[in-house]
């Protein structure tokens, strides 16, 4: 009797010895990209006061400064993916950090929210080549029996840095100015340059696309006008003005436009026949409305906790602490559940429970207990993570492995898109609804300061303050006002996550009885495929 041979690895094996450590170096690499965001959040409100502690930014030029940002990344994640496939995906994520380390430098010394906006595009440029190559190199280090736990691993260090920014924001704001919540990226760039040079393999793909620049150029167009349109549109409180309409209707058209080129194109940025394949573009939707629910919300959790409660801005890092505790833990242990009771109900259940914790938030008040305010973060990071982890898998292995990049690219993709778009709508939702609100107790101020004491609770509070004892009203005034823009614009949320909920319970595959990890594979294909 003979034993039969051994399958044959697609994994040299000096780089499967070594793969859990390139796993931490590619999480180091990923986690100083989501760490920014979350940082930012922390330093909105530090931003939005005056100088010389901060910038004066209004509501507006804070929600361009998320996503000045998310648009850049967006915009290029896929010809950065593209490149990665063609150059080595291991170079292009060394280059795509020195341009975010440099971006950060920069953004620590901006004099104005105009150069503020303008750093953070340049550091969406840099994250954009970061963040698919960490997912493509993992995808060629793990065979595929291994790719789930793995992609689990990776998402709960999306966890570990959402915990580390809030933190880490307030206890950087205790003690130093604004701009440090930026610098503090240059040393960690720095370190994860240099394992990346001693540890990361390189990869690349056989036979990778063509760069598509006006593909580029249409999709950064189309979303940047139709972004601007939404954002004026709740800075003015008139979806009706003509210049927030003219620019929605433009970027609309620009987006249909984008679509038409990149199926006519023989080398899309964007490769529209992958959305042919319902399984993958039910993942791809329930990425998108779940960031589109999700960051639109948590834009506003800050502002409750600091200019509603008054916490300063390391207690709101600690009290935001629980959401990311949530993903940390769960993250990794998702697939048992997936392994259990499928993909489809997997990610139906996780989006229902986010839909409940974000319509939780119509229920809290300025004096609702605060452990109910960290019980609801920690059953939202709970469903976000039993979306985000089934779907990235779903994503990851619809795809051929030398189409990593490109398949990592478009995730991502559409993950900041949505993230995007639900801070510019659901910004403008709680702007409209919280200008609304306020108007009529803008009396007592000058006729010429009125409109922007209107644009946000911070701009009504330095109003309120300048006014003296005469100034209390509109305190009170502001805190009921934002209060209730908060509770209609998370229940726009939640009815967001709702609508991910049935995308996903139509078109995910279900359990499959197969106890074996390559046939639930092949299952998974055979399912993608019909």
């Amino acid at each position: 009797m003979t034993t039969p041979a051994a399958p044959a690895r697609r994994v040299p094996d000096a780089v499967h010895r070594r793969r859990w450590a390139i796993l931490g170096v590619l999480m180091t690499s990923l986690l100083v990209v989501v760490l920014d965001n979350s940082i930012l959040n922390i330093a909105l409100k530090t931003i939005s006061t005056p100088a010389p502690t901060g910038l004066g930014a209004t509501q507006s030029e804070l929600e361009w400064a998320v996503n000045a940002y998310t648009l850049v990344f967006a915009g290029l994640l896929f010809t950065a993916g593209l490149l990665g496939d063609r150059l080595g995906r291991k170079k292009v994520l060394i280059g795509g950090l020195a341009v975010f380390g440099a971006g950060s430098a920069l953004a620590a010394f901006s004099g104005s929210p105009a150069e503020l906006i303008g750093y953070r595009a340049v550091m969406g440029l840099g994250a954009a080549f970061v963040m698919p190559a960490t997912l493509a190199v993992l995808m060629n280090v793990f065979e595929r029996d291994e790719q789930p736990k793995a992609i689990g691993i990776w998402t709960g260090g999306v966890g570990v840095a959402i915990a580390l920014g809030p933190i880490t924001g307030g206890a950087l704001l205790e003690h130093f100015w604004w701009g440090s919540v930026f610098l503090v990226n240059v040393p960690v760039v720095l370190l994860v340059v240099a394992l990346l040079l001693w540890l990361v393999p390189d990869s690349r793909d056989p036979a990778p696309g063509r760069i598509d620049p006006a593909g580029v150029v249409l999709s950064v167009t189309g979303l940047v006008l139709l972004v601007y349109g939404v954002i004026r549109a709740g800075r003015l409180a008139d979806f009706t003005d003509p210049t927030a309409l003219a620019a929605i209707g433009a970027g609309l058209v620009v987006l249909a436009v984008f679509v038409v080129v990149e199926k006519r194109s023989d080398h899309p940025s964007v490769d529209v026949t992958y959305f042919g394949n319902r399984v993958f573009s039910a993942a791809i939707a329930a990425t998108a409305l779940v960031f589109f629910a999700l960051m639109g919300v948590t834009f506003f959790s800050v502002f409750y906790l600091q200019s509603v409660r008054g916490h300063a801005p390391l207690q709101t890092g600690l009290l935001l602490l629980p959401m990311a505790a949530a993903q940390m833990i769960f993250a990794p242990r998702t697939r048992l559940l997936v392994d259990r009771f499928g993909h489809r109900a997997t990610t139906t259940g996780g989006l229902v429970l986010l839909a409940a914790t974000l319509a939780a938030f119509a229920l809290l008040d300025a004096d609702t207990p605060l452990w109910f305010f960290a019980l609801v973060l920690f059953l939202m990071g709970v469903g976000t993570t039993h979306v985000m982890t089934p779907v990235n898998v779903v994503v990851m292995q619809t795809l051929p492995r030398e189409k990593a990049g490109s398949a990592s690219a478009l995730s991502n993709t559409f993950r900041q898109v949505g993230g995007a778009l639900g801070v510019a709508v659901l910004g403008s939702v709680l702007s409209a609804a919280y200008r609304t609100d306020v108007e009529d107790e803008l009396a007592p101020l000058p006729a010429g300061a009125r409109h922007a004491a209107g644009e946000s609770i911070e701009a009504t509070l330095a109003a309120a303050d300048r006014l003296g004892a005469r100034g209390e009203a509109l305190v009170t005034a502001a805190d009921a006002a934002f209060l209730h823009a908060m509770h209609v614009t998370a229940l726009c949320g939640a009815g967001i996550a709702v609508v991910g909920a049935v995308v996903t319970a139509l078109f995910l595959p279900g359990r499959t009885p197969a106890a074996d990890g390559k046939e639930r594979d092949r299952e998974l294909v055979r399912a993608a495929d019909r």
